[in-house]
């Protein structure tokens, strides 16, 4: 009894102790106020049609026609039916966000930790190195809060693996299926991907370790036991999946119906992202020391570098107010390693490397050998472009590894891995059972290595340029020794942080010398240690987040705000779109107010993203004719924008007198160059094989209008003395979108390679398309069936522990 109610205490008090740390991070989240995240900006912008239907009507639409043309909501933050594991999500992240994700990097690494049967000071001390490591808080920063979430729940699905090859098969299974749904539930896919890959390391360890010690049975059996707990999981986001899946299809992420580039040439890669977008965001190799030294690249794209820098010093020798000049460092382009842009480096900390390093010599066993295969795969997979032999296999020939952009994110793995073989090397320094020569002997070597790389990072700094890519463009200011002012700027941070992390380097390993001396208890080391790993990456985080990023909520409820030109269009109540070219394809801010073409999303429609590439970035207006384009947002001389309605836009609906036919996509799209698109469309005849008729008689008195407007339910009302077809200026998403005239389901088919077409009776006719996606009913069946799947197993669990308490409790 007695410690039972110990081990509650011990870990009430870690838990509030965790809630206290994150809320202190983030301590203005205590006033109301909420972190300025770029990425949910653009997210909100995007989702804003979708948000005002759900509070109006109460239900979801589960399209927009507010971005890209139109697009199914499954990556905008749908809610599906019985989605009862994001209930409990949200149950778990109860605090302010963004402290609700530091919340979660510390308890899931804690709880794993704690499943590797570590010393709950020493665990306390991993969660606070994972939870503060610098790549974790700078995502949260720059807004990529579902890559947060995810990275949040792989220290609780690693602990149910964990815990299933101890043989604690019940515990296991529940907490792998859990955290399994929990990880799908964060909807960042790529990350669960890549822990996957770690999962598989782990496995061929195991089965190494297993073959050895001749325990074959145990390791099926547990493999058994997990392929169906994480099955089980999986199974209770059926909907999210098979909804994701479905789309992704029909994204930039799917396969192309293209063989051919805009000009003519051949489509290097018809199967999804290409090799180059991929590999766009490669982590230099020498740049991978900034897990090390934190600035040794110059840090971010955007750093503060104050008033005691060469360059404030020359603009100010240069005669500009201190104001311009201090404006001018708040912001410098100080990163100068081989990515396109950072915001900040993955800098894991000082101490936690050479503690990882020191877990090279004394950890024991088979964690050992999956972390370090982990972090090492992790790293090199990390250097994309500038590792292309193992890149391009990986690519090639691993299945699904080429649906992932920006492969430096795969330095994930390598943010889990290596805090963790870190307080294993602790657990085994402070156990009595290694022999204190052992940890002398690994102390020695651990920090003759870490030093020694410290003093040749000194020693080679005369062979770095730290010349960054747009430093030529300063010149452009007038101001000619700028770029050198900036180059010796970056020396210079480059050789204070150097010494900065040799100084924690040299910290660490004096306190584990006194200790191995008797001269320092345990709990006093483990305390230093916390202290020091605490000051350490939190100095090294509030350089990119910090209290400075916040704002009050209005503003990121309401993150843009309408120009002149925008209220101009709001006062037109009809529906049509908006083109606006000063604001560039990647951007949700005029999906915020009006119904448009362009937007923010990392798997974008393909055909719109074709259109642009083919006809819109080269001027071709007769496209944004038929995407009923009636303003085109422009900038007068003074920068200002203003709108230009559009005359020639084709409206919601119209009718046509032929069809032109084509027999692939590529002929589809380079059509559309010289296509009337008011009277003819274009049709593939190899995909719409069903289409018979290609010429129509069109009567001046033909019309189609559009009575009533939902973002999934559209209503038209046509008039026509003859049969016809019918073009609608909507992109055509074949799964889901139902056709309906006069209430009876009727067939359409695709033109113009993104818009809808529909055969219509002559006479007068109610015409409806509704958007009706089967994924939602088929996916929510088996939501609904495994999530009461998984609680029978969770109360099973719950009771079968409480049964064999009681049973011990009287033997």
């Amino acid at each position: 009894m007695k410690k039972g109610l110990k081990f509650f205490i011990t870990h009430f008090f870690v838990i509030v102790f965790f809630i206290v740390a994150a809320l202190a991070y983030f301590h203005p989240v205590l006033q109301g106020k909420v972190i300025y995240q770029h990425d949910i900006a653009q997210y909100t912008g995007m989702a804003k049609e979708q948000n005002d239907f759900r509070k109006s009507t109460e239900t979801e639409p589960y399209w927009t026609n507010s971005a890209f043309g139109g697009m199914p909501t499954y990556q905008l933050g749908a809610n599906y039916p019985h989605n009862y594991i994001k209930k409990l999500d949200r149950s778990i992240r109860f605090l302010p966000r963004p402290a609700d994700y530091l919340f979660l990097y510390f308890i899931g690494f804690y709880i794993l930790l704690c499943c590797l049967k570590v010393d709950f000071r020493l665990a306390v001390l991993g969660a606070l190195a994972f939870g503060f490591s610098t790549y974790l808080i700078i995502i949260i920063g720059a807004g990529h809060n579902a890559k947060a979430h995810a990275m949040g729940y792989l220290p609780f699905l690693l602990a149910g693996i964990v815990l299933v090859f101890q043989k604690k098969y019940l515990w296991g299974f529940v907490l792998t299926a859990l955290a399994m749904a929990l990880e799908i539930v964060a909807n960042h896919y790529q990350i669960t991907y890549y822990f996957m890959l770690l999962v598989l390391i782990l496995g061929i360890v195991y089965l190494i370790d297993a073959i050895t010690k001749k325990q074959l049975k145990h390791f099926f059996t547990a493999v058994g036991i997990l392929l169906a707990a994480v099955t089980l999981g999986i199974a209770t986001n059926a909907t999210g999946l098979m909804a994701t899946k479905e789309y992704a299809d029909w994204s930039t992420r799917g396969k192309s119906e293209l063989t051919i580039e805009p000009d003519g040439s051949p489509k290097d890669n018809t199967g999804g992202l290409s090799k180059e977008y991929i590999t766009q965001w490669s982590y230099g190799i020498s740049e991978s020391l900034n897990l090390f030294v934190p600035r040794l690249f110059g840090g971010a794209s955007e750093e503060n570098l104050g008033e005691d820098s060469k360059s404030y010093n020359y603009l100010i020798d240069k005669g500009l107010p201190r104001s311009s000049a201090l404006n001018f460092v708040s912001g410098v382009p100080l990163y100068w390693g081989e990515q396109p842009g950072t915001s900040g480096p993955a800098y894991i900390g000082a101490i936690i490397f050479f503690l990882f390093i020191l877990g090279l010599f004394l950890a024991r066993g088979k964690h050992k050998w999956w972390l370090l295969s982990g972090t090492v795969l992790s790293l090199v997979l990390s250097w994309g472009k500038n590792f292309s032999a193992l890149t391009d296999f990986m690519i090639d020939y691993f299945p699904l590894y080429d649906k992932f952009r920006a492969v430096s994110s795969i330095q994930v793995i390598l943010e889990l891995c290596v805090p963790l073989l870190a307080i294993l090397a602790l657990h085994e320094f402070f156990s009595k059972k290694v022999d204190t020569d052992k940890k002398l002997t690994a102390l020695k070597y651990t920090g003759g290595i870490v030093l020694g790389l410290g003093v040749l990072l000194f020693l080679l700094k005369g062979m770095f340029h730290f010349i960054g890519p747009g430093d030529e463009r300063l010149r452009m200011t007038g101001l000619e020794e700028l770029p050198e002012m900036l180059r010796l700027d970056r020396k210079s941070v480059y050789t204070s942080d150097l010494l900065r992390s040799m100084g924690y380097v040299l910290v660490t390993g004096l306190l584990l010398w006194f200790f191995l001396k008797n001269k320092l208890k345990m709990n006093l080391v483990v305390i230093a240690l916390g202290t020091l790993i605490i000051f350490d990456l939190v100095g090294v985080n509030l350089r990119y987040v910090n209290s400075e990023g916040f704002v009050s909520k209005r503003r990121m409820l309401q993150p843009f705000q309408a120009t002149a030109a925008n209220k101009a269009i709001l006062e037109d109540k009809g529906v049509f779109r908006v083109f606006d070219q000063t604001d560039g394809f990647d951007s949700a801010k005029t999906a915020y107010f009006h119904q448009s073409i362009t937007g923010y999303h990392a798997a974008k429609p393909a055909g719109m993203q074709d259109l642009f590439n083919f006809h819109v970035y080269r001027g071709n207006l007769s496209v944004l004719n038929m995407l009923n384009i009636k303003y085109v947002i422009q900038q007068d001389e003074e920068g200002n924008p203003f709108p230009i309605e559009n005359p020639n836009a084709n409206g919601n609906a119209w009718f046509i007198e032929n069809l032109k036919q084509v027999s692939s996509a590529n002929e589809e799209i380079r059509i559309l160059d010289s296509l009337k698109t008011k009277i003819t469309a274009a049709v593939n005849i190899n995909a719409f094989k069903n289409i018979n008729r290609f010429e129509y008689r069109l009567d001046s008195t033909a019309s189609i209008s559009l009575m009533t407007y939902k973002p999934n339910h559209l209503t038209y009302t046509s008039e026509n003395p003859n049969a016809g077809v019918a073009v609608f200026s909507e992109m055509y998403y074949e799964n889901g979108w139902n056709a309906y005239i006069d209430g009876k389901r009727t067939d359409h088919f695709k033109v113009n390679y993104v818009l809808r077409a529909l055969k219509v009776p002559e006479g007068r006719h109610k015409i409806e398309f509704r958007f009706e996606p089967k994924v939602v009913t088929e996916g929510t069946r088996i939501t609904l069936t495994s999530s009461i799947l998984l609680g029978l197993v969770l109360v099973g669990g719950i009771g079968f522990s409480f049964w064999k308490s009681r049973k011990e409790g009287e033997s």
